[in-house]
């Protein structure tokens, strides 16, 4: 099985990212969009869950995975590659920097922030860009 976890880790918004500050996605006509449901489990959990968490709950919030059912769903689930977060729409679109902390836990860290600043020039993490949305 494949993780998406990073340790020790920040993700910088990406080159072509809209915005100047941080932004809350908000959800569709439809429901809840992969950017908002990442973007409520993170804020409402800072450092409790991975990558691999956030990502696996998203996937089972929008397929309606039932709890008994989410073991054998995540086994399917990370058995193929997936993404990590520096292709979610959060650095990607809404202006948001992801740290991960050295047990791999992740937190939001709002672009326009004194805290975006210093861990962007924190030389003790892992400096990535989340992926841009257009070739360059």
């Amino acid at each position: 099985m494949g993780t998406t976890n990073y340790a020790s880790t920040f993700i910088q918004i990406a080159d072509d990212c809209p915005v100047d500050e941080a932004e809350v996605p908000p959800e569709s006509a439809k429901g809840p969009t992969i950017a908002s449901l990442q973007h409520a489990l993170i804020a409402a959990h800072p450092y409790e869950y991975t990558s691999d968490d956030v990502l696996f709950e998203t996937y089972a919030v929008r397929n309606a995975i039932p709890a008994e059912e989410r073991a054998a769903a995540r086994a399917a689930f990370f058995a193929k590659d997936q993404a990590c977060l520096r292709a979610s729409p959060l650095g990607k679109r809404w202006g948001w920097g992801i740290h991960s902390d050295e047990e791999a836990r992740v937190a939001l860290v709002p672009l326009g922030s004194d805290e975006y600043e210093e861990k962007a020039g924190d030389e003790s993490l892992t400096q990535l860009k989340a992926m841009r949305s257009k070739r360059a």
